[in-house]
């Protein structure tokens, strides 16, 4: 099952239509990033202090319909794979009110050393936590896959 977070859209977020800048999307799906691995027990302040980083190397969005000021949008992030190298997540945003598909999205992170600036292997202590939440993720959807 995808991490949920909730979003209140604010007026300096958009347009001069009032409508969601493309460019915010991109921010949404950190919002979804950052609570699922908040939600699998990883500490990005503790991660960071430790000397990793975690930049994207590659993100895509698609959009559908847009979202627009005062609008509550939900975030859906789900860990599509995991290495103790890089992750990588898709994204959907819903309109909170109707349920309408908004956008869809991907991202890719590696983890980096922020001493040498190098593509590194994070420690079986920041590993593990990730590799169980993509785990129990995937069992998730297998058991919701075999309910249709």
């Amino acid at each position: 099952m995808p991490i949920t977070a909730k979003h209140h859209v604010d007026y300096y977020e958009t347009d001069a239509m009032a409508v969601v800048h493309h460019s915010n999307y991109i921010r949404w799906f950190e919002i979804g990033r950052v609570e699922f691995l908040r939600k699998a027990g990883i500490d990005l302040n503790v991660l960071t202090e430790h000397g990793f980083s975690y930049p994207i190397t590659a993100v895509s969005a698609k959009y559908v319909s847009p979202a627009r000021f005062d609008d509550n949008v939900l975030i859906e992030t789900t860990a599509k794979a995991m290495t103790r190298a890089k992750m990588e997540f898709t994204y959907r945003i819903l309109n909170a009110k109707t349920g309408e598909l908004l956008v869809t999205g991907m991202s890719r992170n590696v983890f980096t050393s922020l001493a040498t600036g190098h593509i590194t292997r994070l420690p079986e202590e920041y590993y593990r936590p990730l590799a169980d939440a993509l785990a129990r993720e995937k069992a998730e959807q297998a058991a919701k896959e075999e309910e249709k």
